[in-house]
């Protein structure tokens, strides 16, 4: 059985790299808890306000269950 989880995390200016880290580290820790052993997709997309500015990403994960 195919399974989605989805992760989040703001994005502030100058603090990308630090924020792109931790996501990463969470979503290893989500995969080594649940014992995922196969992964069938990742997908990162921006979350933007009204004005078009860059302010989160969001990480979709697709495994195997």
């Amino acid at each position: 059985m195919i399974k989605v989880k989805t992760f989040s995390t703001p994005i502030k200016a100058l603090q990308t790299a630090r924020e792109l880290t931790q996501l990463d580290e969470e979503v290893n820790r989500f995969i080594a808890g649940n014992k995922v052993t196969k992964v069938v997709s990742v997908s990162d997309t921006t979350t933007t306000d009204e004005n078009g500015a860059t302010i989160g990403l969001l990480r979709v994960v697709a495994y195997e269950a």
